[in-house]
């Protein structure tokens, strides 16, 4: 029976890799990566020498169905993510899947797990966290905006992705919400300032920053800071 091995990668800082994902990522005979360039740059830090593919969100039908075959008739897979944990608010899951649709018991899917960000920032905020909802990234436009309500009006902790082009922008129509709900109800407090929000740019980087405070202090800061990066949110 052979293997397909999820395997969590650093987020940034290259030490953040269990010794058990280095022994699999150098064991297995394909890797199948989000972009080889990205994975190639830590396997060269280790010194391992397996091949790899590409496999990502644009990747097509004929890509999964060369994975599918692979795994069913050569030999062990390890499927990573550029960071972090593959399957989590990326295209693994949809691998996943398929093996088990088509390949049932003829294939053993193993998770290694490691460094998330979702993980690491809900550490670290000081938010209640035996219950939440994460949201991966958001979309660009059609039914952001539902979304972004549903989270202000939410009782849970709440938990999202962002990019630089889009962090500020997002964290506006956050503000503009906040207010229009605050209004509607009648409190005094506009601007959401019951909500506490933690913003993570470039997590377990050299310029990692966290950001805290209320949808006011936190947009200021980013806006102060004009910092680029990759950007997790926690909304309380």
């Amino acid at each position: 029976m052979n293997k397909l091995y999820l395997v969590a990668t650093p987020i940034g800082n290259l030490g953040d890799i269990t010794l058990r994902a280095l022994e699999i990522l150098r064991s297995v005979s394909l890797i199948a990566c989000e972009d080889t360039r990205v994975t190639g740059k830590l396997l060269s830090h280790y010194q391992i020498k397996t091949k790899l593919v590409s496999y990502h969100q644009h990747s097509g039908s004929g890509r999964v169905d060369w994975l599918i075959d692979y795994l069913k008739n050569q030999g062990d897979l390890a499927l990573v993510t550029d960071a972090g944990t593959p399957g989590i608010a990326d295209p693994g899951n949809q691998l996943v899947a398929e093996a088990v649709a088509r390949l049932g018991e003829e294939v053993e899917i193993i998770p290694l797990p490691g460094a998330s960000a979702l993980a690491a920032a809900l550490s670290i905020s000081g938010m209640p966290t035996d219950r939440f909802i994460f949201w991966g990234f958001l979309p660009h436009k059609k039914g952001k905006e539902t979304i972004i309500k549903k989270i202000i009006a939410g009782e849970l902790t709440s938990v999202f992705y962002e990019s630089t082009h889009r962090i500020i922008k997002t964290l506006e129509k956050i503000k503009e919400l906040m207010s229009a709900a605050a209004a509607g109800s009648g409190e005094t407090m506009p601007g959401g300032a019951k909500k506490k929000i933690m913003v993570c740019r470039e997590l377990t980087k050299k310029f990692e920053t966290i950001y805290r405070g209320d949808i006011d202090q936190v947009l200021n800061s980013l806006k102060n800071d004009n910092s680029k990066g990759e950007f997790t949110v926690i909304i309380s």
